[in-house]
Protein backbone atom coordinates (compact mmCIF):
# COMPACT_ATOMS: atom_id res chain seq x y z
CA UNK A 1 0.00 0.00 0.00
CA UNK A 2 0.93 3.45 -0.37
CA UNK A 3 1.40 6.34 1.85
CA UNK A 4 -0.72 8.79 0.71
CA UNK A 5 -1.82 10.64 -3.11
CA UNK A 6 -4.15 9.81 -5.88
CA UNK A 7 -2.13 6.02 -6.07
CA UNK A 8 -2.90 3.25 -8.18
CA UNK A 9 -5.94 0.79 -8.02
CA UNK A 10 -5.07 -2.09 -5.66
CA UNK A 11 -3.46 -5.74 -7.77
CA UNK A 12 -6.81 -7.26 -6.08
CA UNK A 13 -9.76 -5.74 -7.13
CA UNK A 14 -12.56 -5.62 -4.98
CA UNK A 15 -15.87 -5.83 -5.60
CA UNK A 16 -17.94 -2.58 -6.87
CA UNK A 17 -14.13 -0.50 -5.49
CA UNK A 18 -15.19 2.65 -7.60
CA UNK A 19 -18.81 2.78 -6.24
CA UNK A 20 -17.31 2.07 -2.65
CA UNK A 21 -14.76 4.63 -3.58
CA UNK A 22 -17.59 7.29 -4.54
CA UNK A 23 -19.90 6.50 -1.52
CA UNK A 24 -17.16 7.03 1.16
CA UNK A 25 -16.11 10.63 -0.27
CA UNK A 26 -12.78 10.00 1.07
CA UNK A 27 -11.39 13.41 2.99
CA UNK A 28 -7.39 13.63 3.08
CA UNK A 29 -7.34 14.16 6.73
CA UNK A 30 -10.28 11.80 7.63
CA UNK A 31 -10.52 8.55 9.40
CA UNK A 32 -12.10 5.73 7.77
CA UNK A 33 -12.67 1.99 9.51
CA UNK A 34 -12.48 -1.01 6.80
CA UNK A 35 -14.41 -3.50 9.14
CA UNK A 36 -14.10 -6.70 6.99
CA UNK A 37 -10.18 -6.19 5.50
CA UNK A 38 -10.09 -9.64 3.73
CA UNK A 39 -7.72 -8.94 1.07
CA UNK A 40 -7.07 -5.39 1.61
CA UNK A 41 -8.05 -3.95 -1.70
CA UNK A 42 -10.74 -1.48 -0.54
CA UNK A 43 -8.49 -0.51 2.55
CA UNK A 44 -5.54 0.44 -0.10
CA UNK A 45 -8.07 2.09 -2.19
CA UNK A 46 -8.96 4.53 0.90
CA UNK A 47 -5.13 4.52 2.21
CA UNK A 48 -4.31 5.62 -1.26
CA UNK A 49 -6.64 9.35 -0.81
CA UNK A 50 -5.22 9.56 2.62
CA UNK A 51 -2.96 12.46 3.18
CA UNK A 52 0.01 11.95 6.13
CA UNK A 53 -3.10 13.28 8.91
CA UNK A 54 -5.62 10.64 8.42
CA UNK A 55 -6.10 7.26 9.84
CA UNK A 56 -7.31 3.86 8.66
CA UNK A 57 -8.96 1.23 11.19
CA UNK A 58 -8.47 -2.21 10.44
CA UNK A 59 -10.82 -5.26 11.66
CA UNK A 60 -11.29 -8.57 10.36
CA UNK A 61 -11.98 -11.98 12.40
CA UNK A 62 -9.90 -13.83 9.98
CA UNK A 63 -6.29 -14.45 11.25
CA UNK A 64 -5.14 -14.57 7.84
CA UNK A 65 -6.89 -11.16 6.59
CA UNK A 66 -4.61 -9.65 9.82
CA UNK A 67 -1.71 -11.44 8.33
CA UNK A 68 -1.84 -9.83 4.94
CA UNK A 69 -3.31 -6.26 7.13
CA UNK A 70 0.28 -6.33 9.00
CA UNK A 71 2.60 -7.28 6.23
CA UNK A 72 0.80 -4.85 3.68
CA UNK A 73 0.24 -1.92 5.71
CA UNK A 74 1.57 -2.87 8.96
CA UNK A 75 4.23 -0.35 9.28
CA UNK A 76 2.15 2.83 7.93
CA UNK A 77 1.98 5.26 10.97
CA UNK A 78 -1.44 6.28 10.05
CA UNK A 79 -3.08 2.43 10.11
CA UNK A 80 -4.77 0.81 13.59
CA UNK A 81 -4.88 -2.88 12.96
CA UNK A 82 -7.03 -5.08 14.93
CA UNK A 83 -8.42 -8.74 15.24
CA UNK A 84 -12.39 -9.56 15.92
CA UNK A 85 -15.75 -8.80 14.32
CA UNK A 86 -16.72 -5.48 13.32
CA UNK A 87 -19.92 -6.21 16.49
CA UNK A 88 -17.01 -5.05 18.46
CA UNK A 89 -16.09 -1.84 17.63
CA UNK A 90 -17.48 -0.09 20.39
CA UNK A 91 -15.02 -2.30 22.53
CA UNK A 92 -12.20 -0.71 20.33
CA UNK A 93 -10.40 2.05 23.14
CA UNK A 94 -11.01 5.17 21.16
CA UNK A 95 -8.03 6.77 22.57
CA UNK A 96 -5.96 4.07 20.88
CA UNK A 97 -8.00 3.93 17.92
CA UNK A 98 -8.12 7.15 17.05
CA UNK A 99 -11.93 6.79 17.28
CA UNK A 100 -12.11 9.71 20.03
CA UNK A 101 -12.82 11.96 17.29
CA UNK A 102 -15.48 9.59 15.30
CA UNK A 103 -15.51 8.06 11.96
CA UNK A 104 -15.70 9.90 8.81
CA UNK A 105 -16.46 6.58 6.66
CA UNK A 106 -17.33 2.88 7.77
CA UNK A 107 -17.21 0.44 4.93
CA UNK A 108 -18.60 -3.38 5.60
CA UNK A 109 -17.75 -5.90 2.85
CA UNK A 110 -20.12 -8.72 4.29
CA UNK A 111 -19.97 -12.28 4.00
CA UNK A 112 -17.51 -14.99 2.76
CA UNK A 113 -14.65 -13.55 0.97
CA UNK A 114 -13.49 -14.73 -2.11
CA UNK A 115 -9.59 -16.36 -0.38
CA UNK A 116 -12.08 -18.14 1.81
CA UNK A 117 -13.97 -19.78 -0.67
CA UNK A 118 -11.09 -20.31 -2.40
CA UNK A 119 -9.31 -22.10 0.02
CA UNK A 120 -10.50 -26.06 1.00
CA UNK A 121 -9.08 -26.46 3.80
CA UNK A 122 -11.06 -23.26 5.15
CA UNK A 123 -14.52 -25.68 4.82
CA UNK A 124 -16.71 -23.10 3.29
CA UNK A 125 -17.02 -24.68 -0.46
CA UNK A 126 -19.26 -27.14 -1.26
CA UNK A 127 -17.11 -27.90 -4.91
CA UNK A 128 -13.92 -28.37 -3.45
CA UNK A 129 -13.34 -31.09 -0.57
CA UNK A 130 -11.77 -29.82 2.82
CA UNK A 131 -12.51 -30.13 6.63
CA UNK A 132 -16.08 -29.09 7.55
CA UNK A 133 -14.93 -26.07 9.31
CA UNK A 134 -16.78 -22.69 8.14
CA UNK A 135 -15.35 -20.55 10.78
CA UNK A 136 -14.27 -16.91 9.94
CA UNK A 137 -12.30 -17.17 13.24
CA UNK A 138 -10.89 -20.59 13.40
CA UNK A 139 -10.00 -20.11 16.97
CA UNK A 140 -13.30 -19.38 18.12
CA UNK A 141 -16.37 -21.00 18.61
CA UNK A 142 -17.59 -24.57 17.43
CA UNK A 143 -16.92 -25.77 14.05
CA UNK A 144 -19.62 -26.92 10.95
CA UNK A 145 -18.52 -30.39 12.00
CA UNK A 146 -18.96 -29.96 15.64
CA UNK A 147 -21.93 -28.01 15.38
CA UNK A 148 -23.60 -31.08 13.18
CA UNK A 149 -22.39 -33.66 15.51
CA UNK A 150 -24.59 -32.47 18.40
CA UNK A 151 -27.73 -29.96 17.27
CA UNK A 152 -30.79 -31.99 16.90
CA UNK A 153 -33.03 -32.92 13.73
CA UNK A 154 -35.11 -29.40 14.73
CA UNK A 155 -32.24 -27.10 15.73
CA UNK A 156 -30.50 -28.18 12.16
CA UNK A 157 -33.91 -27.80 10.06
CA UNK A 158 -34.79 -24.13 11.49
CA UNK A 159 -31.17 -23.33 10.31
CA UNK A 160 -31.23 -24.24 7.09
CA UNK A 161 -34.68 -22.76 6.57
CA UNK A 162 -34.01 -19.48 8.58
CA UNK A 163 -30.29 -18.42 7.72
CA UNK A 164 -30.07 -20.54 4.22
CA UNK A 165 -33.93 -20.10 3.11
CA UNK A 166 -33.80 -23.82 2.04
CA UNK A 167 -37.01 -24.89 0.95
CA UNK A 168 -36.16 -29.07 1.57
CA UNK A 169 -34.87 -27.97 5.30
CA UNK A 170 -37.04 -30.30 7.03
CA UNK A 171 -35.57 -33.43 4.62
CA UNK A 172 -32.01 -32.61 4.68
CA UNK A 173 -31.97 -32.06 8.56
CA UNK A 174 -33.69 -35.47 9.10
CA UNK A 175 -30.87 -36.99 6.79
CA UNK A 176 -28.33 -35.89 8.27
CA UNK A 177 -29.33 -36.98 11.92
CA UNK A 178 -30.18 -40.56 10.39
CA UNK A 179 -26.52 -40.42 8.44
CA UNK A 180 -24.26 -38.91 11.00
CA UNK A 181 -24.97 -42.47 13.32
CA UNK A 182 -22.69 -44.51 11.24
CA UNK A 183 -20.42 -41.54 9.76
CA UNK A 184 -19.81 -38.20 11.46
CA UNK A 185 -20.38 -35.44 8.91
CA UNK A 186 -16.45 -34.08 8.86
CA UNK A 187 -15.78 -33.07 5.16
CA UNK A 188 -17.64 -30.38 2.97
CA UNK A 189 -17.81 -33.33 0.12
CA UNK A 190 -19.83 -35.69 2.04
CA UNK A 191 -22.19 -32.96 3.33
CA UNK A 192 -22.64 -31.29 -0.31
CA UNK A 193 -22.93 -35.49 -1.48
CA UNK A 194 -25.68 -36.12 0.71
CA UNK A 195 -28.01 -32.95 -0.12
CA UNK A 196 -26.90 -33.18 -4.01
CA UNK A 197 -28.61 -37.22 -3.27
CA UNK A 198 -31.93 -35.49 -1.83
CA UNK A 199 -31.85 -32.92 -4.51
CA UNK A 200 -30.46 -34.23 -7.67
CA UNK A 201 -29.33 -31.00 -9.46
CA UNK A 202 -31.12 -31.27 -13.18
CA UNK A 203 -30.13 -28.01 -15.02
CA UNK A 204 -30.48 -25.76 -12.44
CA UNK A 205 -27.22 -23.54 -12.46
CA UNK A 206 -26.55 -23.46 -8.32
CA UNK A 207 -25.39 -26.45 -6.89
CA UNK A 208 -28.20 -28.01 -4.41
CA UNK A 209 -26.15 -27.53 -1.58
CA UNK A 210 -25.54 -23.62 -1.85
CA UNK A 211 -28.47 -22.88 0.27
CA UNK A 212 -27.63 -25.26 3.52
CA UNK A 213 -23.87 -24.30 3.14
CA UNK A 214 -24.98 -20.52 3.51
CA UNK A 215 -27.13 -21.14 6.51
CA UNK A 216 -24.80 -23.22 8.26
CA UNK A 217 -22.11 -20.43 7.37
CA UNK A 218 -24.06 -17.77 8.77
CA UNK A 219 -24.99 -20.01 11.96
CA UNK A 220 -21.75 -21.11 12.96
CA UNK A 221 -20.21 -17.12 12.76
CA UNK A 222 -23.30 -15.39 13.76
CA UNK A 223 -23.14 -13.48 10.99
CA UNK A 224 -26.53 -11.44 10.74
CA UNK A 225 -26.40 -10.89 14.17
CA UNK A 226 -23.06 -9.50 14.00
CA UNK A 227 -24.29 -7.57 11.21
CA UNK A 228 -27.03 -5.49 13.49
CA UNK A 229 -24.61 -5.32 15.96
CA UNK A 230 -21.72 -3.95 13.64
CA UNK A 231 -24.48 -1.36 12.67
CA UNK A 232 -25.62 0.34 15.42
CA UNK A 233 -21.78 0.54 16.27
CA UNK A 234 -20.81 1.99 13.08
CA UNK A 235 -23.62 4.64 13.44
CA UNK A 236 -22.82 5.42 17.21
CA UNK A 237 -19.11 6.08 15.73
CA UNK A 238 -19.62 7.77 12.79
CA UNK A 239 -19.36 11.92 12.70
CA UNK A 240 -22.06 14.22 11.28
CA UNK A 241 -21.48 13.79 7.66
CA UNK A 242 -19.64 10.53 8.14
CA UNK A 243 -20.64 8.22 5.49
CA UNK A 244 -21.58 4.23 6.03
CA UNK A 245 -21.24 2.04 2.83
CA UNK A 246 -22.45 -1.87 2.96
CA UNK A 247 -21.75 -4.59 0.75
CA UNK A 248 -24.64 -7.08 0.61
CA UNK A 249 -24.37 -10.75 -1.15
CA UNK A 250 -27.44 -12.13 -0.34
CA UNK A 251 -30.95 -11.10 0.45
CA UNK A 252 -31.12 -11.79 4.23
CA UNK A 253 -28.06 -9.18 4.67
CA UNK A 254 -29.55 -6.87 2.45
CA UNK A 255 -33.01 -6.80 4.21
CA UNK A 256 -31.26 -5.97 7.55
CA UNK A 257 -29.06 -3.14 6.22
CA UNK A 258 -32.05 -1.70 4.40
CA UNK A 259 -34.46 -1.75 6.75
CA UNK A 260 -31.75 -0.11 9.07
CA UNK A 261 -31.26 2.71 7.14
CA UNK A 262 -34.55 3.04 6.47
CA UNK A 263 -35.59 3.38 9.82
CA UNK A 264 -32.85 6.12 10.74
CA UNK A 265 -33.60 7.96 7.00
CA UNK A 266 -37.42 8.04 7.08
CA UNK A 267 -40.34 8.59 8.88
CA UNK A 268 -42.89 5.83 9.98
CA UNK A 269 -46.12 5.43 7.78
CA UNK A 270 -49.28 7.30 9.39
CA UNK A 271 -51.00 5.84 11.69
CA UNK A 272 -54.78 6.40 11.40
CA UNK A 273 -55.44 5.13 14.92
CA UNK A 274 -52.69 7.42 16.73
CA UNK A 275 -54.54 10.85 16.61
CA UNK A 276 -51.12 12.73 17.19
CA UNK A 277 -48.12 12.19 14.94
CA UNK A 278 -44.97 10.80 16.55
CA UNK A 279 -42.15 13.12 16.07
CA UNK A 280 -39.49 12.06 13.54
CA UNK A 281 -35.81 13.06 13.62
CA UNK A 282 -33.85 11.50 11.25
CA UNK A 283 -29.99 10.43 11.95
CA UNK A 284 -29.07 9.61 8.37
CA UNK A 285 -29.57 10.69 4.84
CA UNK A 286 -29.53 8.21 2.17
CA UNK A 287 -27.55 8.49 -0.77
CA UNK A 288 -29.21 7.00 -3.26
CA UNK A 289 -30.78 3.34 -3.62
CA UNK A 290 -29.08 0.00 -3.92
CA UNK A 291 -26.35 -0.07 -6.25
CA UNK A 292 -25.05 -3.27 -8.47
CA UNK A 293 -21.91 -4.26 -10.03
CA UNK A 294 -22.11 -2.96 -13.88
CA UNK A 295 -21.35 -5.41 -16.52
CA UNK A 296 -18.04 -5.24 -17.46
CA UNK A 297 -17.25 -6.16 -13.82
CA UNK A 298 -19.85 -9.23 -13.88
CA UNK A 299 -18.02 -10.15 -16.98
CA UNK A 300 -14.24 -10.08 -15.30
CA UNK A 301 -15.92 -11.42 -11.78
CA UNK A 302 -18.97 -12.75 -11.85
CA UNK A 303 -19.00 -13.98 -7.83
CA UNK A 304 -20.38 -10.08 -7.99
CA UNK A 305 -23.76 -10.73 -9.63
CA UNK A 306 -25.37 -11.03 -6.36
CA UNK A 307 -23.40 -7.81 -4.65
CA UNK A 308 -25.72 -4.91 -2.96
CA UNK A 309 -24.06 -1.84 -2.14
CA UNK A 310 -26.23 0.71 -0.09
CA UNK A 311 -24.56 4.29 1.26
CA UNK A 312 -26.17 6.83 4.29
CA UNK A 313 -24.98 9.88 5.13
CA UNK A 314 -24.90 10.82 8.91
CA UNK A 315 -26.86 13.98 9.84
CA UNK A 316 -25.95 16.45 11.39
CA UNK A 317 -28.01 17.62 14.34
CA UNK A 318 -29.39 20.95 12.92
CA UNK A 319 -30.06 19.22 9.39
CA UNK A 320 -31.75 16.18 11.03
CA UNK A 321 -34.14 18.59 12.49
CA UNK A 322 -34.92 20.61 10.02
CA UNK A 323 -35.13 17.26 7.87
CA UNK A 324 -37.95 16.09 10.48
Amino acid sequence: MTTGGAGPVPAHLPVMFAEVMEGLAVKADGTYLDGTFGRGGHAQGVLDKLGPGGRMLVMDKDPEAIAVAERLCGDDARVSLRRGSFADLAAWPAANAGLDGGLDGVLLDLGVSSPQLDVAERGFSFTKDGPLDMRMDPDSGESAAQWLARADEKEIADVLWTWGEEKQSRRIARAIVQDRVAQPFTRTAQLAGLIARLMPRNDKKAHPATRSFQGIRIHINRELLDLEAGLDAALACLKPGGRLTVISFHSLEDRIVKQFMARLAKAPPANRRMPVAIEFTPTLRLLGGAQKAGAAELAANPRARSAVLRVAEKLQADNAAVAA
